[in-house]
């Protein structure tokens, strides 16, 4: 049996937490049983997902899309300006 890493599981916690307080709009599972999409009354997306690693172990994945005007504000620019 393999332990998953701490990153993993913190990033998959978090991905977790933000159901707190939120109502599921729409599940959908994959047919292979591989992946599941749990849509949020705030617009975002859990996306719950088994995949193989390196070495063929399963490896679970979750990962939170938030609605496109979210993301948007969080998003760091940068500038290439012409050389002066």
């Amino acid at each position: 049996m393999s332990l998953a890493s701490v990153y993993d599981l913190r990033r998959i916690a978090d991905a977790v937490g933000h159901l707190r307080d939120r109502q599921v709009q729409d599940i959908v599972l994959r047919s292979d049983c591989r992946q599941l999409k749990l849509g949020l009354d705030d617009g975002q997306v859990l996306l719950i997902t088994v995949s193989a690693d390196e070495a063929g172990r399963p490896r679970l994945d979750a990962d939170l899309l938030r609605s496109p005007e979210e993301a948007a504000t969080n998003q760091l620019e940068v500038e290439f300006g012409g050389a002066d």
